[in-house]
């Protein structure tokens, strides 16, 4: 259940619809109450401010509906300039960002701002009435319907109207600025930054070798497997949330162990095993029902959970970037750079453990681990055939790997950074006959290397501030 409602409200927050929406209840709402309040003060407090004009009925009807049918006709406008933008943008960049697109803040409040003040309008016009005398029985007597003119409602909406205008100037400005490819690279950075602090929230001053030995060694009951019972996915799908805390409470409370075998993000059918439980006798076909509703699956990657899927992004995007029909390297390495932030924010992080303990400290859910070199393998392990294509890419990564050393201190993850500076230098080298780039390539790969075995170097480099390799 809880899974459930994580990704629906993940779904509903991040939609285009949400925000406008609200917006358009909120107008109502104040529409009601702008009413109701004219209708308790009445009009006279008006004629005593002599700048304010005191509309008729025929002119407030008039001064609504112009302002109601302008805003419905802008909010048309916008709704095709954001489509357009995003299609544009998305054959550019990749389409795996149209979402990222849509749920762009500056966008919804645009459209809401222009829906709320049309609603708002619409719901003072249809109190305005003429005086009038209408019969009140079969008899000759009748019955007089004063006026009624929502002075302050109209002025709510006229200030409204006002501000649809600011924001209609601020939109255009945003539009533009939104689809710019530098603007839409930091944008999923940041995000990276901040599934890493949501996912990963503990701060570590430097690795403990001990703790990822005693992590990796780490094995499953003696005979888990003999006895394990497979959970298979009910259709087919991507994982968009896995409840862990509530597969790790139902093997808790009925005493067995589970070991996933996939996580967000990970394609599923239904011949696909969702995790093992052992020993077998212990889960019925009720708690499996239970286990069940701790995976979500949906038709898309999101990443709400999946980290991977933020960094992918980027990849997709430097990935295009360095095709021949694009040739933009300085795009690529514009998304190596927000990697980098990324990689070295992970870098400072307490990863957590892949073996899960219930409170009397007894093993209760083994996940799929985690780790800073499975991370970095998805950045350059994609990405160094593209980079190796082109020498100002290819030194660029070069860099970042150097970077990467420098600030990451577990000797382990050192060398395996060392070896995807190898094999670009390799790629680089086989590809290309520059032997001045090659030359260049070379020399930032030795300063890695020496960053890496030489601790006097490293310190001087850090002590320093000074950058080997820097170009400026």
């Amino acid at each position: 259940m809880k899974a459930t409602l994580v990704t629906l409200w993940a779904t509903v927050r991040e939609s285009y619809w949400f925000v406008p929406s609200i917006m358009a209840f909120a107008a109502i709402v104040l529409s009601l109450a702008a009413t109701s309040l004219d209708a308790a003060i009445g009009s006279k407090w008006i004629d005593d401010i002599g700048w304010l004009y005191a509309n008729r009925p025929a002119g407030a009807r008039a001064v609504l509906s112009t302002v109601a049918g302008s805003m419905i006709t802008v909010a048309g406008v916008t709704f095709s300039m954001t489509i357009l933008s995003i299609s544009h943008t998305t054959g550019l960049v990749g389409p795996r960002l149209l979402n990222n697109l849509m749920r762009d803040k500056g966008n919804q409040i645009t459209l809401g701002v222009f829906i709320s003040t049309f609603l708002y309008c619409l719901m003072v016009l249809r109190t305005v009435r003429s005086a009038e005398t209408s019969p009140q029985t079969a008899g000759s007597n009748v019955q007089s319907v004063d006026a009624f003119v929502p002075h302050f409602a109209i002025l709510v909406g006229l200030m409204a109207a006002i501000s649809s205008v600011g924001v209609l100037i601020y939109f255009i400005h945003h539009v533009a600025e939104s689809i710019h490819v530098s603007n839409i690279v930091a944008g999923v950075g940041r995000e990276l930054e901040s599934r890493i602090e949501e996912q990963f929230p503990s701060l570590v001053g430097s690795p403990n070798e001990d703790e990822d030995k005693r992590r990796n060694s780490a094995s499953m009951p003696e005979g888990f497997f003999d006895d394990a019972v497979q959970l298979t996915s009910v259709c087919s799908g991507y994982i968009e949330y896995v409840d862990a805390s509530g597969l790790l409470n139902i093997a808790a409370e009925h005493d067995f162990v589970v070991r996933l075998r996939h996580r967000a993000g990970d394609f599923v059918t239904p011949n696909s095993v969702l995790l093992l439980a052992s020993p077998s006798d212990a889960v019925t076909d009720e708690i499996s029902t239970s286990m069940q509703s701790c995976f979500v699956r949906g038709s898309q990657r999101t990443a709400v959970q999946d980290l991977r899927f933020v960094i992918n992004q980027l990849v997709e995007v430097a990935a295009r970037a360095l095709s021949p029909g694009v040739n933009d390297p300085f795009t690529a390495m514009n998304c190596m750079d927000w990697l980098r932030a990324g990689l070295e924010k992970l870098a400072s992080r307490k990863l957590p453990d892949a073996h899960r303990y219930d409170d009397k400290q007894q093993l209760r859910l083994v996940a799929e681990p985690d780790s800073l070199e499975a991370f970095a393998s998805l950045v350059f392990d994609q990405l160094t055939p593209y980079f190796a294509s082109d020498s100002n890419g290819a030194i660029h990564m070069m860099e970042t790997l150097s970077q990467l050393v420098l600030k990451t201190e577990s000797i382990s993850r050192q060398r395996v950074l060392v070896r995807h500076g190898e094999r670009l230098r390799k790629e680089y080298n086989r590809i290309n006959k520059d032997l001045q780039g090659c030359g260049v390539l070379t020399n930032r790969y030795r300063a890695m290397v020496q960053l890496h075995r030489s601790p006097a170097y490293r310190l001087s480099v850090v002590r320093t501030g000074d950058w080997v390799g820097s170009r400026g």
